[in-house]
């Protein structure tokens, strides 16, 4: 199924290792930043929740 990448493999397979890792981490980051949002947006709510 692959295609014969020729001299060029190596680079090519590693280019795409670093661009999916890349976008692993992204989401990674993504998903970290909206449960921090989160919490803080909970926070928030309570605290002007108890001043009321």
């Amino acid at each position: 199924m692959m295609p014969d990448l020729g001299k060029y493999a190596a680079e090519v397979l590693s280019a795409y290792a670093l661009s999916l890792l890349l976008l692993a981490a992204l989401i990674g980051l993504t998903l970290w930043r909206g449960r921090a949002a989160r919490r803080a947006l909970e926070e928030t709510e309570q605290e002007a929740g108890s001043r009321g």
